[in-house]
């Protein structure tokens, strides 16, 4: 006798849901044949139910409360697409969950801000919460993670994870255009989120990057202890002077487990411009997992949009379809530890850029100054004046994060520091 079907019931029908929904009717005998069942949608939930979303959605009941949908005695497992960390998605996971259902979602920041809790909760009555789609779009990061690499202990976990962010910086490197027409553009586009601060602030991707972290450290999701600096201040002298030097520059989550704490980092960072980083262009994201038997692994794809993300979310949907179940953080949850947070300690060269005054001794101070915070200089170029001013750039061999802060901040009582220095670790990836 063939198995049940697994019944679906959507939450959302923006980009991602129509995606799913099209998925769903488009490959049902595929999905049948890969899952041993089929996969069927039973209802639906969204704010406005007359609007055009280019979907057949005729067959599919309609639910105006998601909460309600997440009751329903005729689905198993609610997919959740709204996004938002509270309200409505909240609610309607814990009313899921509360119901003996399964979650899969998208969404990154719920899971950032509460999922911890939310995977207690759900692994307290038997169900699993899967959320593929919510780092990294189409890239199968989690299940890397969770499966592929499940026998490695992950000693670092890097990557490219905001495609607006990305598309922002190869924008301005590839055309020579500044930061405020970029970011206008990609407004125009429609790739900012409602909240464009989440994209160029990095914090959507600070969400993703807490959730590999959790996952590859067996740590409760720990997004508060991520280091946080948006794009918002790189330049496009910074574009160019990078690139002369043979970098680029992109929004960087690096997180790693020390003797001190585990270190999340999601900051603008200088890489070769001949690593797989470097040539990481538009709005394509990228993932790096390094394990201590496997060594490195680069993921690379679609971070955003309908079919990426779609698709992560469809992996999720069928792994429960199979019966195939893993906890949601890859360890039970009660098992995960909470984490030591650590800001950022380990050394690296650093990009320092500033405009001095044009006079004698004027970069000796400078130099006096690294000096003394035992930091060293690789390279230094001098470029054209403006005016009475001269712009430096100055490359240091490694230094703490702790000494470059402490160089720069008194480079101002020099005296011949024209406004504010900019300083930019550069990563070795």
């Amino acid at each position: 006798m063939p198995a049940a079907p697994l019944r679906l019931g959507l939450a959302g029908l923006g980009t991602v849901g129509i995606g799913v929904v099209k998925i769903v009717q488009a490959e049902a005998d595929l999905i049948a044949a890969r899952a041993g069942r089929a996969v069927t949608i039973t209802a639906v939930s969204a704010r406005d139910r007359t609007r055009n979303r280019d979907a057949d959605l005729s067959s599919y009941a309609w639910e105006a409360d998601p909460v309600r949908l997440a009751r329903r005695e005729d689905i198993d497992v609610l997919v959740e697409v709204m996004g938002g960390h509270d309200g409505p998605a909240r609610a309607a996971t814990e009313a899921a969950i509360a119901s003996g259902k399964d979650v899969v979602t998208a969404n990154k920041a719920l899971l950032a801000h509460h999922g911890q809790a939310l995977a207690v909760a759900a692994e307290g009555v038997g169900r699993v919460i899967r959320f593929e789609a919510a780092v990294a779009g189409g890239i199968p990061a989690i299940k890397a993670l969770t499966e592929g690499l499940a026998g490695n202990r992950i000693k670092r976990v890097m990557g490219v994870m905001n495609g607006t962010c990305n598309y922002i910086l190869t924008r301005m490197q590839s055309a020579g255009l500044p930061y405020d027409q970029v970011f206008e553009e990609a407004r125009q586009l429609g790739y900012l989120e409602a909240d464009p601060n989440l994209d160029v602030g990095g914090i959507d991707a600070g969400h993703k990057l807490s959730l590999l972290a959790a996952i590859a450290f067996g740590t409760q999701v720990s997004f508060g202890a991520v280091e946080l600096e948006g794009i918002g201040s790189v330049s496009i002298d910074d574009i160019r002077l990078a690139e002369d030097m043979g970098y680029r520059i992109k929004l960087l989550g690096i997180a790693q487990m020390t003797g001190r704490g585990l270190e999340q980092r999601m900051t603008p960072c200088l890489v070769p411009a001949d690593s797989p980083i470097g040539q990481l262009q538009g709005g394509t994201n990228m993932v790096v997992l390094e394990g201590d038997s496997v060594g490195q692994i680069v993921l690379r794809g679609a971070g955003a949009g309908m079919g990426p993300t779609a698709s992560a979310v469809m992996a999720d949907v069928i792994d429960l379809a199979r019966g195939f179940r893993v906890p949601t953080f890859g360890q039970p949850a009660a098992s995960l530890a909470l984490p030591q947070a650590a800001r950022s300690a380990t050394p690296a060269p650093y990009y320092l850029r500033m405009t001095l005054i044009d006079k004698p001794g004027a970069l000796a101070k400078i130099a006096t100054c690294l000096g003394e915070a035992g930091i060293s200089i690789d390279q230094m170029r001098q470029y054209g004046h403006q005016g009475a001013n001269a712009p430096v750039l100055i490359v240091t061999h490694k230094a703490a994060p702790s000494d470059i802060a402490h160089a720069t901040g008194r480079f101002a009582a020099t005296g011949v520091l024209v406004g504010q220095p900019v300083a930019i670790r550069i990563e070795e990836v």
